[in-house]
């Protein structure tokens, strides 16, 4: 009798955490990944830029780089995102939603259209469609938009966590970013859900969790005991 062939393992999900700086992504990101362990789901926790060895070059210029120090074009800004994005998604997002498991991932594509789009002021429509050539058309299953006030977010910021986008732009700046990220969110409603990121960490974080429970049917109810952040 022949070996029957183990079946393909089911495709994950792909989770997205954007919004205005000072939001709490990477923390609500890997909070959310311990909820979802929790609950028996295989997680993969990533970031950008970065990701990948790639990612991290390329995240020491755009993020580091100093504003007044021949400041990056625009495009080559948008460029360079694009070039991690491409990278991250064919070295990791995918093959781990091949693999199943759930991809979290701590600002995507839609970030490079806030940024460098509504914020810079590159044409969106040149944005939109670098991002889809960049991740293939790869778009998450569900976008979770940290939310809140640009002046209560950049004063979160120490002095030490600044990149060049914190130091280098103005309040205005960052107003037509976000800007740019509750348009995205209410252009597509059934991906987007949007987060009072002013609320306490515990408030974010169940929010966040169950912003994402249809995503996984099936599952047991959580215990809310389960849902706070690791120390």
């Amino acid at each position: 009798m022949q070996d029957q062939e183990a079946p393909a393992a089911r495709r994950g999900r792909f989770i997205s955490i954007e919004g205005p700086d000072g939001g709490g992504k990477t923390l609500i990101a890997a909070a959310l990944r311990d909820a979802l362990e929790g609950r028996g789901i295989r997680v993969r926790l990533t970031r950008e830029p970065g990701g990948t060895s790639v990612g991290d070059r390329v995240r020491s210029i755009v993020l580091d780089h100093v504003p007044d120090d021949q400041p990056l074009a625009a495009r080559a800004d948008a460029l360079l995102f694009a070039a991690a994005r491409a990278q991250h998604v064919n070295e990791v997002i995918e093959p781990a939603l091949a693999r199943g498991e759930t991809v979290i991932c701590a600002r995507y594509a839609d970030s490079s259209v806030a940024y460098q789009g509504y914020g810079l002021g590159l044409p969106l429509d040149d944005v939109v469609a670098l991002q889809a050539f960049a991740t293939g058309g790869l778009l998450p299953d569900r976008t979770l938009l940290l939310d809140l006030p640009v002046e209560v977010g950049l004063a979160r910021k120490q002095d030490d966590e600044r990149t060049r986008f914190e130091a280098g732009f103005d309040v205005t700046y960052h107003r037509r970013v976000r800007a740019g990220f509750l348009a995205i969110a209410a252009a597509e409603p059934n991906r987007y859900r949007t987060i009072d990121a002013t609320a306490p960490v515990d408030a974010v974080l169940d929010a966040a969790l169950d912003a994402v429970l249809d995503l996984f049917p099936g599952r047991t109810e959580p215990s809310r005991s389960g849902l706070r952040i690791r120390s």
